[in-house]
């Protein structure tokens, strides 16, 4: 009951369970140009809050990159035309999901004129709009479109979330930036208790996550995976790792990354997230 007033839909409690013909149709036509701004303050967390209700309030606070927060502002201020009438959400965002979920989807970092915008993960750009109408297919949303933290959005035993909290620049954050990030990956892993599948979207947080093993004891020596499309690979706690392309433009577009192939692995994901068996431990 808290978690559901909690900031407009940061964060969700686990949806019910939907039949797919009662879901509506996956392309519900066209959007209002101008969906209700999102508040731009999302206020104090309530009175012994979930853990991850907290964690999301010290991630909004952080001030750790100012080249990065300087970014955010300057493209709150600037905009795009078609978001002339928006206001910016211009601070770290946020993760979003299920906090139950068995499923953690890692992406890179905001959109400058996405989440840095809408202040929800992959939402109000074109990645966004590629990647929930398959996590919506595969049963891990509530609907095909995300717009707004206001759109009723809610996901399923799925928790989004990056390795760079704020919009970089030319999407490409510095080294430092990366760095500064990483408590807050392991820090966030750690609250996720019932956490099965790791589905990492592009080679950075492919490689972070790497890392986060490394600094969290669950590996002596950085794994030598190698990041391909749908590769996976067994990690120890009973966890998998699946690799994937970024649901970028340039990947889409291109036909790099194409519907089927990003389905594929949000089903292999549910699949092995359902499962009851372990797989073997990591091997060093």
């Amino acid at each position: 009951m808290i978690l559901t007033r909690l900031w407009n839909g940061l964060y969700n409690p686990p949806m019910s369970t939907i039949p797919r013909s009662n879901r509506g149709p996956l392309s519900p036509g066209p959007l209002p140009s101008n969906p209700n701004p999102p508040l731009t303050n999302p206020g104090l967390p309530v009175a012994n809050a979930n853990p991850l209700v907290l964690f999301n309030q010290e991630v909004i606070g952080c001030h750790r990159c100012s080249r990065l927060r300087r970014y955010c502002e300057d493209i709150a201020i600037s905009k795009r035309r078609a978001y002339r009438d928006w206001v910016y959400w211009a601070k770290p965002v946020p993760s979003f999901g299920d906090e139950k979920a068995r499923v953690l989807v890692l992406g890179l970092a905001p959109g400058a004129h996405g989440s840095n915008r809408t202040g929800r993960p992959f939402t109000g750009d074109g990645s966004g709009d590629f990647l929930y109408p398959v996590l919506y297919d595969v049963g891990f949303a509530s609907q095909p479109t995300s717009v707004s933290r206001g759109d009723g959005m809610k996901l399923h035993d799925c928790w989004i979330s990056s390795v760079v909290r704020c919009a970089p620049p030319d999407n490409t954050p510095k080294r430092s930036e990366l760095e500064n990030c990483a408590p807050y990956l392991d820090q966030e892993i750690a609250l996720l208790t019932r956490l099965r599948v790791v589905v990492c979207l592009g080679r950075i947080a492919f490689d972070s996550y790497m890392q986060h093993l490394v600094r969290t004891y669950r590996s002596e020596s950085k794994p030598r995976f190698k990041f391909s499309h749908g590769a996976q690979y067994a990690l120890p706690g009973g966890r998998h790792l699946i690799a994937s392309f970024h649901p970028s433009l340039q990947n889409t577009n291109t036909g790099k990354l194409t519907r089927a192939m990003l389905f594929e692995v949000f089903e292999r994901a549910r699949g092995i997230a359902n499962a009851q068996e372990s797989p073997p431990r990591l091997r060093r």
